[in-house]
């Protein structure tokens, strides 16, 4: 996963039309700022309103993702949401000349393969994560879907479908890393079974259908005048089966295309939450009703003031670490008494994720508080410093030549004392691209659920001094 923010480079548009309301559409990606984050702008309206996409601008579920405000909308987002978290694209203006987005060839590989063409472009601001503390389940009230969020180091999904039927049968499809979504999942398309086309038509839907742009389930038997007449509905000269239980004439993209639409749905939906999130999702037969309101709750929960004590991964200690006491060694100066940091479990170009267990057997205890043994607040900053230091020589491709000293500790705060039993897990985030040597940091240290101590830290990297070293 990207860690920093991106836009992309130049501005990309394609045209098309609405699935439902059948209208040709112009969609125009443009590059924002970093902190722009994406927003839709309804140029062909007076004032050229904007929308957010927030989950909390969702005003209808019912044939796909509709964002509106104030009276405006645009419907059917999910595709370009998907392809904008697919690509890691943070900050772009959505021009749209209409009130829904194309349809295109119903998956979200014509947004990505015109994106990639433009190509994206690296921002110097670190993107936000959300981070869960502890998984969570959610059922929808009509009992079909289910949905299931457990704390992970990056974005995953894995998908289940069973619509009780003897041509789609049970379906399972898995997105491991969002670095893979433009290869495995983009291009499968939306599909719907061939009972609901006419109760759709009648509604005054599906306008801009076309069996190029979905997958219809045949699961029953069609005569022949039902499929002339579904072929004058879609302006098809000839409608026929390419294979059992497929009515159009395309062959399938995936073995799974179902499955793998219903994740890319569930990717682009949860983009709204607006920032890239760090779980496993696990979905039952999910939908833009189930997306939605399980992303709700997601943002209720780190809106939520008792979510920011949560503690900032989920720590597994039967997890191999990212780097283990003797990796760590060769990254710091430090030797004993004075290495403070046991293990790194998560470490990227931003973030870093250390372990520090405290025993009584540490050398200070026997003069700190020796009847009541606290682990002194300067060696949890010290802690907090050294973790940081594994995040900075990361960087360097030869870290024995340098060193970080401290240039300001800011904001320190202590809020738990830390006693023998206890593991510190400390999290520093960088809140700055490191330049001229100089790393700006945010530094919190935990036990359990609990914050012992925070602390804004800026240190220098600086080439140790060799010169009393004899040749």
């Amino acid at each position: 996963m990207n860690t920093f923010q991106s836009t992309i480079s130049k501005e990309v548009s394609l045209e098309g039309v609405g699935l439902h309301t059948g209208d040709k559409v112009r969609i125009r990606f443009k590059p924002a700022p970093p902190g722009h984050g994406v927003k839709f702008v309804r140029v062909d309206l007076p004032d050229q309103p904007a929308i957010d996409a927030d989950i909390d601008n969702v005003i209808d579920t019912s044939r796909g993702t509709t964002i509106g405000v104030n009276g405006v909308r645009v419907a059917t987002v999910e595709h370009v949401m998907a392809a904008l978290a697919g690509l890691q694209i943070d900050n772009v203006v959505v021009e749209i000349e209409g009130q829904e987005t194309p349809i295109l060839d119903g998956s979200s590989r014509p947004y990505v393969e015109a994106l990639q063409s433009v190509g994206t472009v690296p921002q110097d601001e670190a993107r936000e994560f959300i981070n869960l503390p502890k998984g969570f389940f959610l059922k929808s009230q009509n009992r079909q879907s289910e949905m299931r969020a457990i704390p992970n180091a990056e974005f995953q999904v894995n998908v289940a479908i069973d619509y009780d039927s003897p041509v789609l049968g049970k379906q399972f499809a898995r997105l491991e890393s969002i670095d893979h979504f433009g290869d495995e999942i983009a291009g499968a398309r939306t599909f719907c079974f061939l009972h609901e086309l006419e109760a759709l038509a009648k509604n005054d839907l599906i306008k801009g259908g076309d069996l190029d742009s979905a997958i219809v389930i045949v699961d029953r038997e069609v005569p022949r005048n039902e499929l002339d007449r579904l072929s004058k509905l879609f302006h098809k000269p000839h409608i026929d089966t390419l294979e059992v239980g497929i009515l159009n004439n395309v062959e399938l993209h995936y073995e799974n295309e179902p499955a793998r639409h219903k994740l890319l749905d569930v990717v682009g939906d949860l983009a709204l939450l607006g920032k890239p999130l760090k779980a496993r999702i696990i979905a039952s037969k999910p939908g833009h009703a189930s997306n939605v309101e399980f992303a709700k709750k997601i943002k209720a929960m780190i809106t939520d003031k008792a979510f920011e004590t949560q503690a900032p991964v989920f720590y597994d200690p039967d997890m191999p670490p990212v780097c283990d006491i003797n990796v760590i060694k060769g990254f710091l100066p430090h030797k004993y008494p004075f290495l403070l940091v046991d293990k790194i479990i998560e470490l990227t170009d931003t973030t870093v994720v250390g372990v520090k267990n405290v025993t009584y057997n540490e050398w200070f205890f026997q003069g700190h508080f020796p009847q009541e043994p606290v682990l002194p607040g300067v060696l949890i900053i010290e802690s907090m410093a050294q973790t940081g230091g594994v995040l900075v020589m990361n960087t360097i491709s030869d870290p024995e030549n340098y060193v970080t000293y401290f240039l300001k500790i800011d904001k320190a705060r202590f809020k738990r004392k830390v006693v023998p039993g206890d593991t510190l897990i400390i999290k520093g985030e960088l809140m700055n691209p490191i330049r001229r040597g100089l790393c700006e940091m945010h530094a919190v240290a935990y036990v359990g659920n609990q914050v012992a101590a925070e602390a804004y830290l800026v240190a220098q990297i600086v080439r140790k001094d060799t010169s009393h070293i004899n040749p």
